[in-house]
C-alpha cells in the first residue's frame, strides 16, 4: 500500500531531480541588431563605431568571423534562424512578407514544450504572417524608454522588458529569450550622429560602390548611432544576468539579421550583405574564451545548437530535419581546432524582396562561399537587382546614400555596382576583396574553379529540393504565391495605374529610364 508519506517522497523526489536538470541545462538569450553589419563593430576592427559591451562578450566568449545568414533580408533570415531550414526550403518564408507554414516549427515553441521559459522582445519574425502563432514566446514589449538619443530610436526598453520576463517567469526552468533591437533599421535622424559627438572625418573610408559625399559620410554616422544604441543594451543585459546570478550558465548570442539598410547591402546575398557579426558567450559551456573562429557558419546551425544544448534530439523536438550543424563542436573547442570538412561552404539565396516589379517577380540569387571564393548565380540577369527605377529602386532602402548613388547617374561606377542589371554569373575573392568590387567570372584562370564552384552549388541545392533546381521553380515569384500584405501586391501596377501609393520614393527615381523586367 502506498503512503500519503510515500507520495510525499516520490513527489520531492521528483522536484529535486526537476530542479537539477532545471539548472544543468543553461539559459539561452539570444540579442539581434536589425540591419548591422560584420564590419562595424569594434572587436571587428571599426574605429567609428563604438561597441565596449560587445566588444568585451567577444573577448570572453568566441568571435565567430565567418558566420553567415542565407537570406539577407530581415523576414527570411529569422525564418532561417528560428526553424534550422535553408530559405529554398521554407517554401513561401523565402521571400520577405511571407506566410510561415505550420509545419515549420520554431526552436522556441521545441523548447517551450520541454520546460523552458520563452519570451521576446521588440521585434521578433516579422515582416509575415505567422497565421497566429505564438514563433519565439510570449511578447513583453511594455517598458518604454524615457528618453532616446532620437526620435527615429525605437521607445521599447528591451532591457527592462528582458527583466520583466525573468521576474516574471518559473525561476527552476531554464530560458530561452529572443531580444531583437528594431536599430539600425531606418530610417535615421538626419545628422543625428554628428549631434551626439561624431565627427565626418572619423570614418577612415567610404565603400567603393558609394559616393564619398558628406551626405553618404552623415548617413553611415547617423547609422552608427543607433549600433551603439543596441550595443548599450547587450550591456545592459549582461548586468541584469549578473545581477541576478544567471550569466554563468546563460548562453548569450549576439547577432544581426542582415548587413546595414544602404545600397548593395542589406537584402542583396554579396559578401557584405551576407557575413554577419556573430558573437557568442557561455561561461559554463565555451572552453577556451576569448578566441576567434573562422570556421564557415550558417543561420541554419542555431536551431540545431539550442535543440543540442538542451538535451532533445531532433525526432523529439518535432522541428523538421534540417542542413544545419550544432555549433557546440566550437564552443568545446580550441583556437587552433582542426578544420571541419562539413563546414567547407555557405549557401545563401533570396528570391522577391520589396515591391517595385511587374507582376510582382523578384530578384532570384543562388550563392555559395568555399575557402576565399564567393560565387554568385543571378537566374533572371534581365531583371533590376533593386525592382524597377519607375518605382523607385524599392528593393533598396530609401536614404541620403541611395539619392547620391542614383544622382550620380547610370554611368557612375556607383550605378552601375549598386543598381544596374547584373550578369548571370558572378565570382569574387572575398579575402582580397570583402566589397566585392572586382568580379573575376570572365577571367580564363578562375574558369575551372567557378564551374567546380556552380557544380557544387547546384547538386547542394538539388539535394535540399530547391525549386529552382526544376521546372516549378518561379513558384517563389508566382501570384499563387502573394505577399502576406494584400497592401504590397501588384505595387507596380497600382503606381504605373496612377495610385497614390504611401512612401513611393520619386526622389529616388530616373523615372526616364527603361523598366525591362
Amino acid at each position: 500500500m502506498i503512503t500519503s508519506k510515500c507520495i510525499q517522497l516520490v513527489s520531492l523526489s521528483l522536484l529535486l531531480l526537476s530542479q537539477s536538470f532545471a539548472t544543468e541545462r543553461p539559459n539561452i538569450l539570444f540579442i539581434i541588431a536589425d540591419d548591422a553589419s560584420f564590419e562595424h563593430f569594434g572587436v571587428n576592427g571599426c574605429t567609428w563605431v563604438n561597441t565596449p559591451n560587445i566588444d568585451k562578450l567577444a573577448e570572453d566568449g568566441i568571435n565567430f568571423t565567418a558566420a553567415y545568414t542565407p537570406n539577407p533580408k530581415c523576414g527570411p533570415s529569422r525564418s532561417v534562424l528560428i526553424t534550422g531550414q535553408n530559405p529554398w526550403q521554407l517554401g513561401a518564408a523565402i521571400n520577405h512578407n511571407a506566410i510561415l507554414d505550420k509545419k515549420f516549427k520554431t526552436y522556441a515553441e521545441a523548447l517551450g514544450e520541454h520546460g523552458y521559459n520563452t519570451g521576446y522582445t521588440g521585434k521578433g519574425w516579422r515582416p509575415g504572417d505567422a497565421q497566429g502563432r505564438k514563433l519565439l514566446g510570449k511578447v513583453y514589449n511594455k517598458h518604454k524608454s524615457p528618453k532616446r538619443l532620437t526620435e527615429r530610436i525605437s521607445a521599447t526598453d528591451y532591457t527592462k522588458n528582458f527583466e520583466q520576463f525573468l521576474n516574471d517567469t518559473d525561476s527552476s526552468k531554464p530560458f530561452a529569450f529572443w531580444l531583437g533591437c528594431n536599430e539600425p533599421h531606418r530610417a535615421y535622424e538626419f545628422k543625428s550622429g554628428v549631434k551626439h559627438g561624431k565627427t565626418l572625418a572619423s570614418i577612415p573610408e567610404v565603400p567603393k560602390y558609394w559616393p564619398d559625399t558628406e551626405e553618404v559620410r552623415h548617413d553611415m554616422l547617423d547609422y552608427a548611432l543607433e549600433v551603439e544604441h543596441f550595443d548599450g543594451h547587450v550591456g545592459r543585459c549582461i548586468s541584469a544576468l549578473e545581477e541576478k546570478g544567471l550569466l554563468e550558465n546563460t548562453l548569450i548570442i549576439v547577432t544581426s539579421d542582415n548587413g546595414m539598410p544602404f545600397p548593395r547591402v542589406k537584402g542583396h546575398p554579396y559578401h557584405n550583405a551576407a557575413h554577419m557579426p556573430f558573437f557568442a558567450m557561455w561561461k559554463n559551456g565555451i572552453k577556451n574564451p576569448g578566441r576567434t573562429s573562422s570556421h564557415l557558419v550558417s543561420f541554419i546551425d542555431i536551431a540545431p545548437t539550442f535543440m543540442e544544448m538542451a538535451g532533445i534530439s531532433q525526432k523529439e523536438s518535432g522541428i523538421l530535419p534540417g542542413p544545419g550543424r550544432s555549433l557546440l563542436e566550437i564552443f568545446q573547442g580550441s583556437q587552433d581546432m582542426a578544420a571541419i570538412p562539413e563546414r567547407e561552404t555557405v549557401l545563401m539565396g533570396r528570391e522577391r524582396n520589396d515591391v517595385g516589379r511587374p507582376l510582382d517577380l523578384g530578384y532570384p540569387v543562388r550563392a555559395i562561399r568555399k575557402g576565399k571564393l564567393f560565387y554568385i548565380h543571378n537566374f533572371k540577369p534581365t531583371r533590376w537587382p533593386s525592382s524597377n527605377p519607375s518605382t523607385g529602386f524599392k528593393d533598396t532602402d530609401p536614404s541620403p546614400t541611395l539619392s547620391a548613388v542614383v544622382e550620380a547617374g547610370e554611368n557612375s561606377s556607383y550605378w552601375k555596382l549598386s543598381l544596374a542589371k547584373r550578369k548571370a554569373d558572378e565570382l569574387y575573392d572575398v579575402i582580397a576583396d570583402p566589397d566585392c568590387i572586382t568580379d573575376l567570372s570572365e577571367k580564363p584562370e578562375y574558369a575551372e574553379q567557378m564551374k567546380s564552384l556552380k557544380n557544387e552549388l547546384f547538386i547542394k541545392l538539388t539535394q535540399q529540393e530547391d525549386l529552382r533546381m526544376g521546372p516549378n521553380g518561379d513558384w517563389y515569384d508566382s501570384q499563387n504565391n502573394p505577399y502576406a500584405n494584400e497592401d504590397e501586391q501588384h505595387f507596380y501596377e497600382k503606381v504605373h495605374a496612377g495610385s497614390n501609393i504611401k512612401n513611393r520614393s520619386k526622389n529616388h527615381a530616373r523615372l526616364d529610364l527603361e523598366d525591362g523586367l
